[in-house]
C-alpha cells in the first residue's frame, strides 16, 4: 500500500479521522443500535447448532456460554441497518458468519496446541483433538446447510471465499515464517486474507441480505476489508507493548512471525544489526530480556509510529466509505466500531 494513500484534506460533512477526534468507546455502546436485533441474533445462532447428540450437544452448551465480543455478527446487523431493514436473510447471514468463525477458531486451537481460548479452557484441552476437529466440521456442515436451506447461494459464496483466503493467509504466514523473509507487501497480502477477509465479508453479506445494489455491497465489502486491516495492525502492535497498552505481549516473537512494526524497523537498519535482532526472533524459546529486546529496538526504528501511521490510514479509509451512507444509529455504530478497533485495549 502506497504511503501516499487518503488521508487528505476532507470536504464539507466529510468524516474526520479517528486521530482528530480521540473518544473513548465501548463494545456495548457501539452494539446499541442493533441491541434487541443482536438478541435475536443471540436465538438463531444457538438453535443453529442444535443436535441431538449427547456429547456433541454438552460440548455446544460449553461454547454457548463463552461471553466472545460477537464483534462480527455486530458487524453483519450494523451494516444491514445502515443499509437498509434488518429482515430474516440478515440473521441467517449473522449466523452463518458466526458459525463459520467459530469453527476455524475451534480449528485454530488444535493447529497451534492452544489450551485456553479468552480466558478458558480450550474444546481440545478439554476434549481432546480429535472431538475439537469434529466439532468445527459440523459448524462448518450447519453453515453451509443453513444456506443451502435458505438458498441464500450468494451469501454462501461471499462466506466460502474468505474461508479460503484466510486459510491461504495462513499456510503463507507459516511458509514465511519459516524462512523469516516477510516484506512488507507479503505482510499485507497475509493480514488481507487472515483477519480483514472475514471482515469484509462480514459487512458484504450484512448489505446484501437488504439490497441488491452490487455497487453499494462492494463498498461495503472494501470498507470491512480496510477495517480489518487496521483491527489486525492493532493486533500487532500489542505484541511491541505501544504506550497505551503496557508491556511487550510477545506472542508473535515466540511464534517467529515478522509483523509491520518489526518489518519496517529491520528495513532502516544496517545489515549487522538486523542480523542480530533476526537471530533473537529465530531463537525457539525467547526471554523476556529477548522480547523487550526486539520491543526497543521496533521503538527506536520508528516501527511503532509507522504502523500506528499505516493503521490510521485504513481506518480513515473505512470510515471514508461510510461517508454517504443516510445518517443513522447503524451508521454512527459502524464510524465508532471503526475508531474503537484503532483506540482498543485488547
Amino acid at each position: 500500500m502506497s504511503s501516499s494513500t487518503l488521508v487528505g484534506v476532507l470536504g464539507d460533512g466529510a468524516i474526520e479521522p479517528p486521530a482528530s477526534r480521540p473518544r473513548v468507546l465501548s463494545l456495548q455502546t457501539i452494539q446499541k443500535p442493533v441491541a434487541e436485533e443482536l438478541s435475536i441474533f443471540q436465538e438463531h445462532f444457538r438453535n443453529s447448532m442444535y443436535s441431538q447428540v449427547g456429547l456433541l450437544d454438552k460440548i455446544i452448551r460449553y461454547v454457548l456460554r463463552q461471553k466472545g465480543k460477537r464483534i462480527r455478527p455486530v458487524l453483519v446487523l450494523l451494516s444491514a441497518a445502515a443499509c437498509g431493514s434488518i429482515n430474516e436473510k440478515t440473521y441467517r447471514a449473522a449466523t452463518l458468519v458466526e458459525l463459520l468463525h467459530t469453527a476455524t477458531l475451534i480449528h485454530d486451537d488444535v493447529v497451534d496446541d492452544a489450551e485456553r481460548r479468552r480466558g478458558v479452557f480450550s474444546i481440545n484441552a478439554l476434549w481432546k483433538n480429535k472431538v475439537a476437529v469434529l466439532l468445527g466440521d459440523f459448524l462448518l456442515s450447519r453453515g453451509l446447510l443453513l444456506a443451502v436451506e435458505h438458498n441464500d447461494l450468494k451469501l454462501l459464496g461471499t462466506l466460502s471465499h474468505a474461508v479460503r483466503r484466510m486459510s491461504e493467509g495462513e499456510l503463507l504466514q507459516i511458509e514465511k515464517s519459516r524462512r523469516l523473509d516477510l516484506d512488507e507487501e507479503t505482510y499485507f497480502r497475509i493480514i488481507s486474507d487472515k483477519t480483514a477477509s472475514l471482515i469484509a465479508a462480514c459487512t458484504a453479506s450484512g448489505t446484501m441480505s437488504v439490497t441488491d445494489d452490487e455497487a453499494l455491497v462492494e463498498r461495503m465489502r472494501t470498507m470491512g476489508e480496510k477495517l480489518g486491516m487496521a483491527f489486525q495492525i492493532r493486533d500487532d502492535l500489542f505484541d511491541f507493548g505501544v504506550d497505551d497498552v503496557g508491556k511487550p505481549l510477545g506472542i508473535d516473537l515466540q511464534e517467529k512471525k515478522l509483523t509491520l512494526p518489526l518489518i519496517f524497523g529491520l528495513r532502516q537498519t544496517d545489515a549487522s544489526e538486523r542480523k542480530r535482532i533476526l537471530r533473537i526472533v529465530q531463537k525457539k524459546v525467547k526471554s523476556r530480556a529477548d522480547v523487550r529486546e526486539v520491543s526497543r529496538f521496533v521503538e527506536s526504528t520508528g516501527g511503532i509510529r509507522y504502523a500506528r501511521e499505516v493503521m490510521n490510514r485504513y481506518a480513515g479509509e473505512a470510515r471514508l466509505l461510510l461517508q454517504d451512507l443516510p445518517p443513522s444509529d447503524a451508521r454512527q455504530g459502524l464510524i465508532d466500531l471503526v475508531d474503537y478497533t484503532v483506540t482498543r485495549k485488547k
